[in-house]
């Protein structure tokens, strides 16, 4: 992997996270990236603003090249967190310099420039221009930047139409700036969370602005529903839980099954936790959620619960590149918390060789329900 990011004659080493699992070729920062350090550089008064926030930093070069100005750093992934606090001590730069802040918080206090990379989901980013009405004016400089490709007419309505006039820039190396100035007078409700119902068992299902499948169920986890393994008495893992449903169908079925909800999406975690106050509050006892990076976080925990099944429904990307790399991980973290004769129950489009890899790692893994588009695997510890 290419590790250093170095301009105006300085230079930063930046791996992914986790660094190990990542393909050589990928470097942890893009052209997005350096454009806004090269505006800022050439504008260093405008660098000094107060109340410094970075959001949508995936690996940390902003907050690593910005520190000093002591930034607070939004983001709806604790991959990315991750990858920030380690860039961080790569870079001896004290964390402390740092405000960390998930997507679930509020804030509130006044800011006078905003550096903003531009999400994959434009619903995050819009519920993110809504969440800044609060604390910016016309003293703010928001700067936002992605891909040139990424920005359509319809980005730049959604500026505009939650905080102010804007405008872009040429495009450098591919990549291209946004520049906003809020009016400080436009106030506009949350479209967010959305909220559909499920068909069997008919649940109300909550959905903050960045889950996978926001406004209906995948057809993944649609095919999963309908092969749910048996649970009676046992502990399951919902492995990168999204909106819950899994493992909120399975405590209906099973009054005596437990559940640990894990993602790496704050607003995934938090949806899945409303779904099962507003659905199911009397299972609640019966529930954990968990943040995490695949199973990081829970196999570090010094007591953990016996796991007897995991439901896994892996991604296939981290950011904008397309990986496997999350699925491997997904899968060798199963079969680490899994107790011998315990079950890794996985969904995927049929087209991946998730077989082969599952052969690889467990005692046995077989096709349990295929149909025109998924397969389910059940995999042996």
């Amino acid at each position: 992997m290419k590790a250093s990011l170095t301009l105006f004659e300085r230079s930063l080493q930046l791996v992914r996270y986790p660094e190990h699992l990542q393909h050589p070729s990928w470097q942890a920062w893009d052209a997005a990236d350096e454009y806004i350090i090269e505006y800022l550089q050439e504008r260093p008064e405008r660098a000094k603003a107060q109340g410094l926030r970075i959001y949508n930093d995936d690996f940390g070069a902003l907050t690593c090249w910005f520190a000093k100005q002591k930034p607070t750093w939004i983001s709806d992934s604790y991959v990315a967190l991750r990858s920030c606090q380690d860039n961080l001590a790569l870079n001896n730069i004290n964390s402390q310099q740092v405000t960390f802040c998930s997507s679930m918080d509020t804030i509130t206090t006044p800011t006078e420039l905003v550096l903003l990379k531009i999400p994959k989901t434009t619903a995050l980013l819009e519920q993110q221009l809504i969440d800044l009405q609060d604390s910016v004016g016309p003293q703010t400089l928001i700067i936002a930047a992605a891909k040139a490709s990424a920005i359509q007419k319809s980005t730049l309505v959604l500026f505009e139409k939650y905080l102010g006039i804007t405008t872009t820039s040429l495009a450098k190396k591919k990549a291209r700036l946004v520049f906003c100035q809020p009016s400080g007078k436009l106030k506009h409700q949350s479209p967010y969370p959305t909220h559909w119902f499920s068909e069997s068992p008919k649940f109300e299902l909550s959905n903050h602005a960045n889950v996978f499948a926001r406004q209906q169920l995948d057809i993944g986890a649609r095919f999963m529903l309908q092969h749910l393994p048996k649970s009676n008495g046992k502990t399951l893992i919902d492995l990168g839980c999204g909106n819950g449903v899994l493992g909120l169908s399975i405590l209906y079925k099973y009054p005596d099954a437990k559940v640990i909800f894990v993602d790496e999406s704050y607003m995934a975690l938090a949806s899945a936790k409303e779904n099962l106050q507003r659905n199911l509050p009397e299972a609640l006892p019966r529930c954990e959620f968990l943040i995490s990076n695949c199973l990081d976080e829970f196999l570090n925990q010094t007591e953990r619960s016996t796991v007897d099944i995991v439901l896994c429904n892996p991604p296939f990307h981290q950011q904008n590149a397309i990986t496997d790399h999350i699925a491997l991980q997904m899968f060798s973290d199963a079969k680490k918390a899994l107790v011998k004769g315990g079950e890794l129950v996985v969904v995927g489009n049929r087209h991946l060789d998730y077989p082969v890899k599952l052969k690889r790692l467990f005692n046995s893994a077989k096709q349990s329900a295929t149909n025109q588009k998924f397969s389910i695997f059940t995999a042996i510890k």
